[in-house]
């Protein structure tokens, strides 16, 4: 403003200065026009007098001085006092001549061949018809003007020096109380009172933009509430792909750093599928699709943001659908797997119900042949039963009823139930430790104990020991199962909580397990809040606990 200010003055102080030099010029040489046409004037009335009262003779005894013509009536050039009359032109058709010989005075200014410059010319008839004309050159006066330019020049040049010291100190003068204005409290500023309204507007303004200011952050504060506590993750772009807000959600998701605004998205991943999404996305083109991020499954929606048919940005929303993939990816594989491990007893008892129904049957053979279909469906049964186990307590145990039981007499009930299969194998149980109340749901801890201690018999060596102990240690209770068997190798401990899976599959045919046991202790576990810990070093012995009062690791 400083700079504008200064400028818009000097420019005009020098416009001024040049323009009034102008007129001062101007005003010259009209004064001098003026004044040389009054004296020529003059002297041509003395010249007229003095040839009315002594004759023409008088021009020819004149000193030199301003050019003189004699014409007659019929514009004959009869005398002229610069040249020779005889080589003249008739002159009649000179304005100042015709207006002479017409009785007033007549004057003109033209270009003079004869004397070659511009000249002023006037003219009066004389009392024997006659025209006396007097000629002045222009070209003095012009003459008379132009010596005063170099002192007007340097007149001008310093008044305009004067001018530009003084446009800076009123500029300052001006500026100084404008800069030191109090935006904050405009009101409060005593400066040009024209400066009054513009402050009062300021004012105004101040307020309303706080107020929006304040409604902004208010919404942005909501917004990152909302979009924080969103389980999806959410990322708003520009047209050019640069982030312009992004959720926790998303930061976790696409495994970012926290830093992420103005940042180019491209920049932070560029894996085909996502880059695709983007680039038609950024053209107007919404889509869904998938993605995969180390070890997780997303499923990414992607809308352009238009303005008047313009794509301004998108928006981009990730779902984490790990869960789901895990789950129907499961699904498919216990599917499979209940299918083919129901079709192992079914083939038997339907080749053995065909062996009774042909011809070939032999009735010595009936009772072999029952045992074979009774011990199939046996194992069917057992198979369907823990399956139905296994949805119950996929559905959270399907709202049984938890009550205060002691971890002792439930690890007791559940050795007397294995306690036939260990004899027969000639495994000796050994049940320790000491009396512990647990809120726990009795049926579904029972069958999770059993599991694991037909699990420590069915893969014990012949004479070996099974050990069930309850344990309390500050805010834990460990109920643990060890056995004296083949172990569990350290790299397929965590698999063996899955469905169907056996650690020994050359060994299902001799243990007749279903490979669901140690899948129904996971469930169990997990529904009475327990945690699992696996020891075993894969060659000799396992001991499995559950830890109430810790989380499971294995979640």
């Amino acid at each position: 403003m400083k700079r504008i200010i200064f400028i818009a003055t000097g420019i005009l102080s020098g416009l001024s200065i040049i323009l009034t030099a102008v007129l001062i010029h101007f005003a010259v040489y009209w004064g001098f026009s003026r004044q040389m046409k009054h004296e020529a004037a003059l002297e041509l009335e003395y010249v007229r007098a003095g040839i009315e009262a002594a004759g023409e003779e008088l021009l020819e005894t004149l000193a030199p001085g301003p050019r003189l013509t004699l014409i007659a009536a019929d514009g004959t050039v009869l005398f002229d006092n610069e040249t020779d009359a005889r080589n003249m032109e008739n002159h009649l058709d000179r304005q100042e001549v015709q207006s002479a010989a017409a009785g007033s005075p007549g004057e003109n200014i033209h270009f003079s061949g004869t004397l070659g410059k511009r000249a002023y010319y006037r003219a009066v008839k004389l009392a024997n018809g006659k025209i006396l004309r007097i000629a002045v050159g222009m070209d003095s006066i012009l003459t008379s003007a132009m010596t005063l330019v170099p002192l007007t020049l340097a007149i001008v040049l310093a008044v305009f020096v004067c001018s530009l010291f003084t446009a800076s100190a009123v500029t300052r003068r001006i500026v100084k109380p404008l800069n030191s204005l109090n935006l904050e409290k405009p009101e409060n500023n005593i400066v040009y009172e024209e400066l009054s309204p513009l402050l009062s507007r300021i004012r105004e303004q101040k307020d309303q933009i706080e107020k929006q200011i304040g409604e902004l952050r208010k919404k942005q504060i909501e917004f990152q509430a909302i979009t924080d506590n969103m389980r999806e993750g959410l990322l708003v772009l520009d047209r050019e792909g640069h982030i312009l807000s992004c959720n926790n959600s998303a930061i976790k998701l696409l495994r970012l750093s926290s830093a992420m605004e103005n940042r180019n998205i491209l920049e932070l991943r560029r894996d085909k599928p996502f880059r695709l999404a983007l680039e038609k996305t950024l053209n107007g083109i919404p889509l869904e699709t998938a993605l995969s991020v180390e070890d997780s499954h997303l499923r990414l929606m992607a809308n352009p943001v238009t303005d008047g048919g313009n794509v301004q940005g998108a928006v981009l929303l990730l779902l984490d659908v790990t869960e789901q993939e895990d789950r129907e990816k499961l699904r498919r594989e216990f599917s499979a797997n209940v299918s083919h491990e129901l079709k192992t007893p079914l083939t038997v008892i339907s080749g053995y119900a065909e062996i009774f129904s042909s011809e070939i049957f032999k009735p010595e053979e009936a009772a072999n042949f029952g045992a074979k279909i009774y011990r199939e469906a046996q194992r069917l049964l057992g198979l369907i039963n823990d399956i139905m186990l296994l949805s119950r307590l996929d559905e959270g145990g399907m709202e049984l009823e938890r009550e205060e039981s002691n971890l002792l007499s439930l690890a007791s009930g559940a050795v007397e139930r294995i306690y036939p299969a260990a004899q027969a194998r000639n495994i000796r149980i050994a049940l320790e430790g000491e009396n512990t109340a647990v809120p726990v749901i009795p049926q579904v801890l029972q069958e999770v104990l059993f599991n694991l201690l037909d699990n420590a018999v069915k893969y014990n060596r012949e004479n070996g020991e099974v050990r069930v102990s309850v344990t309390k240690n500050k805010n834990e209770i460990r109920l643990s199962v060890a056995d004296t068997g083949i172990g569990i190798p350290p790299a397929e401990q965590g698999r063996v909580f899955e469905r169907f899976y056996r650690l020994d599959k050359s060994r299902n045919g001799k243990t007749g397990g279903t490979g669901l046991g140690l899948s129904i202790v996971k469930h169990g576990a997990k529904l009475h809040g327990a945690g699992i810990e696996v020891e075993s070093d894969g060659i000799s012995g396992t001991k499995i606990s559950l830890i109430f009062g810790k989380k499971d690791s294995l979640e």
